[in-house]
């Protein structure tokens, strides 16, 4: 009879889909991307400054227990010089702190009786303490949280991440200089409402903190949203694709694929950066049914683009969109909230019939409703009178490019007429003088040739620059996917790629 015994570290259930715990073979996998014989010095030294179950110092300390046999043949020896000497971590909550000491020293406490390696101190080298927010105006100055949602009594969490709340980083272990730094953040933090791409990110704030350390190598996980959009996440996504030491790339369009049960809008990625490195990325695309593309190249396409472009099979047919040089559709595209509208809606609506209506979401479904008269516009005078579109700015239902079935991208957009805005649900496409110019506009907004061209640059929250890829076209006349195709020079296999993905609209 054969037994079962798992991982212990495979059986955590995640604390939230901020804070999730990193399966002990993902961990492998990234420190895998690292040279191996940095598990074969005694001088290297490696930390986890977001650790959370601590695998990934419980994996490096097994490397090095291997890859140090010869140099230091003691066992007990061995662990000694590794824990006090070269690996290192800074815990995200009290309990991670636990549950990570446990991990790596067989003990919660460091100086406790079961400790594998003995401290004069309970953290060791696992350090944890419950900081507050540093509050200015209301918010944090180093996290942005909210002080009405987490400034909380003395003795409970405050959730201000240690490494995160300091500008001198070097100040928790200041005599070192560390080769490695590896983990997996907190993705985001949730300030009172909001939640994936709409809450506040702050890997990218962990990521700038570790390059304040200035390691040999970094290995990070982190959500894909910022390839191509995320809630203040440009100066960090210009950044990141601008940085040639970027070595080796693993995106996963479903993040499922390395973190069971977890539900990351937009996938996860991880990554190898090395300080001496200095070129192209090995970029490895993970789609959604397994297949993965591969690809040698700068993330910024040699300085052609300001976002991932993440499947390569895209490239190409973008290459020969912008050879027209053409005015691109972002121009006719309102920015987010085109009329300012705040109110509650209910507080606006009108029983009798008015000069102007609102487009707007009552229940989950698409109304036009009356507003009161004497309701005042803040902005969005050029739309009044005139034909316009109107689509959603949140479109996360209509699937992406890569899933395992064609996605459609973007809803149909729904018609104005003269006299109707919209809410902040959605953007204004416009205004136009003919309701024929505007009719021909929603059909080229159905091809699966837009439509492509949006899904390269799409997020959850789409914006003005969602539409920045796709051409604007002569819209006295209708236009379909056969005249597009043939407008680019579309080669069959570009075709059949873009039928593939893209699912027809309703």
């Amino acid at each position: 009879m054969s037994s079962y015994n798992p991982d212990v570290l495979n059986c955590i259930a995640n604390l939230s889909n901020d804070e999730v715990f990193t399966p002990p073979e993902l961990a492998n996998k990234m420190l895998d991307l690292l040279p191996q014989e940095l598990f074969r010095s005694p001088k290297t030294t490696f930390l986890d400054p977001f650790t959370k179950s601590g695998v990934f110092l419980r994996e490096i300390v097994k490397r090095l227990d291997r890859g140090l046999e010869q140099q230091i043949p003691d066992r007990q020896q061995r662990i000694d010089h590794i824990l006090h000497h070269q690996v290192f971590g800074i815990a995200c909550t009290e309990l991670t702190s636990l549950l990570s000491r446990r991990s790596v020293y067989c003990s919660k406490y460091a100086n406790g009786k079961y400790s594998i390696s003995h401290f004069n101190s309970k953290e060791g080298n696992i350090l944890y303490n419950n900081i507050k927010h540093t509050w200015v105006n209301g918010k944090c100055k180093y996290c942005g949280a909210s002080q009405a949602v987490y400034d909380r009594g003395s003795e409970a969490e405050h959730y201000a991440y240690m490494f995160i709340h300091t500008d001198n980083p070097k100040q928790f272990f200041p005599n070192m200089k560390f080769d490695v730094i590896v983990g997996n953040p907190p993705y985001q933090l949730n300030d009172g409402g909001g939640s994936g791409s709409s809450a506040k990110p702050l890997y990218d704030t962990f990521v700038f903190q570790v390059q304040r350390l200035k390691p040999r190598y970094v290995a990070m996980i982190m959500p894909s949203r910022w390839m191509t959009g995320g809630k203040g996440l440009d100066s960090f996504r210009d950044k990141m694709i601008k940085d040639r030491h970027i070595k080796i790339l693993h995106d996963y369009m479903d993040a499922s694929h390395i973190f069971s049960g977890v539900s990351i809008e937009g996938g996860a990625c991880y990554f190898l950066w090395s300080q001496e490195h200095d070129g192209k990325c090995d970029y490895f695309l993970h789609q959604a049914k397994g297949n993965i593309l591969y690809s040698n190249k700068t993330l910024d396409e040699d300085g052609t683009s300001d976002i991932v472009i993440r499947d390569p099979n895209l490239i190409s047919i973008l290459s020969k969109v912008r050879k027209m040089h053409e005015n691109t559709f972002d121009t006719i595209v309102s920015p987010r909230n085109p009329f300012s509208i705040k109110d509650d809606i209910s507080c606006l609506m009108s029983n009798t019939k008015t000069k102007r209506r609102i487009l707007c979401r009552i229940d989950s479904k698409r109304e036009i409703v009356s507003i009161k008269d004497s309701y005042k516009l803040i902005r969005g005078d050029n739309y009044i009178g005139k034909y316009k579109l109107f689509i959603s700015k949140a479109d996360g239902a209509a699937g992406q490019i890569g899933n395992p079935i064609p996605a459609k991208i973007i809803g149909k957009a729904e018609l104005g007429e003269k006299d109707v805005i919209c809410s902040e649900t959605f953007l204004a496409i416009g205004p136009f003088d003919s309701l024929e110019m505007t009719k021909n506009i929603s059909v080229y907004m159905q091809t699966k040739f837009f439509r492509l061209l949006v899904g390269i640059r799409k997020n959850k929250n789409m914006t003005q620059k969602t539409y920045s890829y796709v051409p604007l076209q002569d819209f006295s006349h209708p236009w379909t996917d056969e005249m597009l195709y043939k407008k680019y020079g579309l080669t069959d296999e570009e075709i059949a790629f873009i039928e593939t993905m893209i699912r027809p609209m309703e």
